[in-house]
């Protein structure tokens, strides 16, 4: 083994020492029982998307109504001259 392939090896150990000590301490911190797993993780991410999905068919739904309604077509008026003689 060259000094890299040590190198990575004891990294790779290391962080996989501290990733046990950090879900260990969250173990014990919150219960077993309110660990997140990946099965959370992924349930929320799912959630997250069904809820943005239904937000943008809100807006889509939104905008296809504004443009199925007519809209006048210069709908500035313009005063009626009033006469000179008119007083």
């Amino acid at each position: 083994m060259t000094s890299e392939q040590n190198f990575a090896a004891v990294s790779r150990a290391v962080v996989a020492a501290a990733a046990d000590l950090i879900a260990g301490v969250e173990r014990r911190m919150i219960g077993p029982a309110n660990v997140r797993t990946a099965r959370d993780n992924a349930y929320d991410a799912m959630r997250a998307d069904q809820a943005r999905a239904q937000a943008r068919a809100d807006v889509d739904a939104m905008v296809a109504a504004l443009a199925a309604t007519p809209r006048p077509r210069n709908a500035r008026t313009i005063p009626a001259r009033r006469s000179l003689n008119a007083r």
